[in-house]
């Protein structure tokens, strides 16, 4: 059974969780989709990508019943599920093309996850977030990487060691969100700002995507050469010698 339906709407492709009935868990199946919807999004002319799940949630975070299973495994069985998840988040987080959350309900755990992963994140009004593995002895360590570049380390803190699910406005003040909205007009307004996330040039969107996924780790020196090496390859792509093209002929870049 399929858990992922994928659908177009203009330049942006919606990609859908569609296990509502367990509330959109990272099962094996899922996690597998979404990577195989991911590959063939960066292949096809699309130009964003909007994530967001099908019923009351958006997603319930692990597959726990695939996890009480695990328990039972070799280490290198939870290492190599483990790792699927890693793959599943770095992907997102380094999608060249823009990613953003259309968070419809709860969004716990891994879930929370798959939001931390996207470069931009609309909630709808009543839907929360929060990282409650604590609460059931597991830990939300890959989560935890993402989360520390989000709000910085003294609120992960908080967050990670109580568990609790916050609400949308709650999750935009401290900025886990850059937009709330009514339900009704969440996936508009989700697609509208992918829309405009990418309406610059591939490959300065993608470079920035680089310099943002790279730069927290270095030193001041290093992230000053990474970045004058990236200053200097945009010089010489094709989308700025269109862009100062059209800037100068006074029209639109047709990138």
């Amino acid at each position: 059974m399929r858990t992922l339906r994928v659908e177009d709407r203009g330049p942006v492709r919606l990609v859908t969780l569609a296990d509502p009935e367990r509330r959109n868990p990272l099962s094996q199946a899922l996690v597998a989709e979404l990577l195989a919807a991911l590959e063939a999004a960066e292949r096809d002319p699309v130009r964003a990508v909007v994530l967001t799940g099908e019923g009351p949630a958006f997603s319930a975070g692990a597959d726990l019943a695939y996890l009480e299973r695990l328990t039972e495994l070799p280490a290198e069985a939870n290492l190599a599920h483990s790792a699927e998840l890693r793959g599943l988040f770095h992907r997102i987080y380094t999608f060249p093309k823009p990613v953003v959350a259309a968070v419809n309900g709860p969004a716990v755990a891994g879930g929370a996850g798959l939001v931390l992963a996207c470069d931009l994140a609309v909630m709808a009004e009543d839907a929360r977030i929060g990282f409650t593995e604590v609460k059931i002895g597991f830990v939300a360590a890959l989560v935890a990487v993402l989360l520390v570049r989000h709000v910085g380390e003294k609120l992960a803190r908080e967050l990670l060691l109580t568990g609790e699910l916050i609400p949308a406005q709650e999750a935009h003040r401290i900025g886990l969100a850059n937009r709330v909205v009514p339900g009704e007009e969440l996936l508009p307004a989700a697609v509208a700002l992918a829309e405009k996330a990418a309406g610059g040039a591939p490959t300065s969107i993608r470079l920035t995507k680089s310099l943002l996924a790279e730069l927290p780790g270095m030193g001041l020196g290093e992230a000053f050469a990474y970045a004058t090496l990236a200053n200097a390859w945009a010089r010489e792509t094709e989308n700025l010698k269109e862009g100062l093209r059209a800037f100068f002929e006074k029209r639109r870049p047709r990138f």
